[in-house]
């Protein structure tokens, strides 16, 4: 078993910014990230998810202009997840990528479940900017 990453990536007929904007508000995640759980929380200056396991604290990169949206996820079970997360101008579009990292003892089939999961979400991403008045 390797370690590693995959890049997945999906492109947005929406202009880079515009879809920075919203996959970066928090209060947003919930309608395009179906790992993240179920209801989104804003306490103390701090963002959580609910999700079946317990609630998580997300942390997002600063505002950029660079379309960085990296975000480290607190688990409820005490893990820090950093995760690797871009939006990259192109053209009129863009196009978005995640970067899915092996954890030490993920098997080929769990992480092939997880590359699947990041990639409906992107795709649910795409229709939801998409599907916005412009």
């Amino acid at each position: 078993m390797t370690t590693g990453s995959q890049h997945l990536s999906v492109h947005v007929d929406r202009p880079a910014g515009q879809v920075y904007a919203f996959a970066r508000d928090p209060a947003n995640l919930t309608r395009w990230s179906s790992g993240v759980g179920t209801s989104v929380v804003h306490e103390d200056g701090e963002w959580f998810v609910l999700a079946p396991q317990g609630r998580a604290r997300i942390r997002f990169a600063p505002l950029n202009e660079f379309g960085v949206l990296d975000h480290d996820v607190l688990t409820p079970s005490g893990e820090e997840v950093h995760v690797p997360l871009r939006v990259i101008a192109d053209g009129d579009g863009c196009e978005v990528v995640f970067t899915l990292r092996r954890s030490p003892g993920t098997s080929d089939a769990d992480l092939e479940r997880d590359a699947a999961l990041v990639t409906e979400d992107l795709a649910r991403l795409k229709r939801v900017v998409e599907a916005a008045p412009v």
